[in-house]
């Protein structure tokens, strides 16, 4: 009989709740896989991984979206949709001061992300 894990929120995730196992050594529960797909889909899109590694490596630890507009040849609307997406991913927080809203990267479900996705030994290779 199979452990059951109880299922996972992203919630959990970002509080550093262990996830899983890394994909390379044991298959994902279903219910995992339901929290942490929409991560990884809102990753899938350049722009998106684009400001997610600007809001990842601001050095202040968060970034204004007025620094990360002029970093594309994108409308403001259309950059606030990535965002929105990223947000809704659970991959940043927002907080808006006056007319800006700056964002900071979620480092729990960062780590969930990476290591789910770590390569054991390079026998497992």
């Amino acid at each position: 009989m199979s452990k059951q894990l109880p299922a996972l929120s992203l919630t959990d995730l970002n509080a550093g709740v262990p996830c899983c196992a890394p994909i390379s050594e044991q298959r994902i529960p279903a219910e995992t896989a339901a929290v942490l797909a929409p991560a990884f889909k809102a990753l899938g899109d350049p722009v998106r991984l684009q400001l997610m590694s600007m809001i990842a490596s601001a050095p202040t630890g968060e970034i204004c979206v007025c620094d990360l507009t002029p970093s594309f040849d994108l409308s403001g609307p259309t950059i606030s949709h990535h965002l929105k997406t990223l947000r809704e991913a659970g991959l940043v927080d927002a907080e808006r001061r006056g007319t800006w809203v700056y964002y900071r990267a979620r480092p729990g479900i960062m780590r969930q992300l990476a290591s789910l996705l770590r390569i054991g030994s390079p026998a497992n290779a």
